[in-house]
């Protein structure tokens, strides 16, 4: 018959649990406040949960008559593996082609925050993405693609400090016409302006 699992009050009471399971004197000056900081630090870099992708959109989706891809690169991302709990990071580069609507150039760093805030795998960090803005915009395409260093691969396991991982979710015009992805695959790769 299982143990009944002792309840607890919060992440701290499991973090001292852990740093004793590890061999640690919990009580040592360098420690005390540890399990309260990792609480406060796991909450901060999982906010995600708490935040709706859909209310990050909501009210910035303007009528336009643009027509030509739309690209913000180099988006800066954090996220936490959902294996090791370690963090991986890089950049995302999200275009798409716009429908008689566009998005606030805010809000498609925010968006990508929204989900990389979460315990995430790359491959479905991209996705989510992709599928936000077609579901919200409704343009004719988009793409995303994410850059990544991820410290299980960098610190443990293999241990292959510049191996990094890139994915790819092409939805619409970028998945059906080469022209546009490869426009877009051209363009994130040109250097940032001076």
């Amino acid at each position: 018959m299982p143990e009944k699992a002792v309840e607890r009050t919060s992440i701290r009471e499991y973090v001292r649990d852990v740093l004793g399971l590890l061999g640690e004197d919990v009580a040592r000056e360098g420690l005390q406040g540890t399990p309260e900081r990792v609480e406060k630090a796991l909450r901060y870099m999982t906010r995600g949960y708490l935040q709706d992708p859909e209310q990050v959109l909501n009210g910035a989706v303007f009528d336009s008559d643009y027509d030509e891809m739309v690209i913000v690169k180099d988006i800066d991302f954090f996220s936490l593996c959902e294996h090791h709990l370690l963090p991986f990071f890089g950049k995302c580069h999200v275009a798409y082609l716009p429908e008689k609507k566009i998005v606030g150039l805010s809000k498609i760093p925010r968006l990508v925050d929204v989900y990389a805030r979460r315990l995430q795998v790359q491959e479905r960090l991209t996705t989510q993405i992709a599928r936000a803005i077609q579901q919200k915009v409704r343009p004719k395409g988009v793409g995303v693609v994410m850059e990544a260093f991820h410290l299980c691969v960098m610190m443990r396991g293999v241990e292959k400090q510049n191996a990094h991982m890139v994915t790819s979710s092409m939805v619409g015009r970028f998945r059906s016409d080469p022209k546009t992805r490869k426009e877009f695959l051209d363009l994130i790769r040109r250097p940032k302006p001076v």
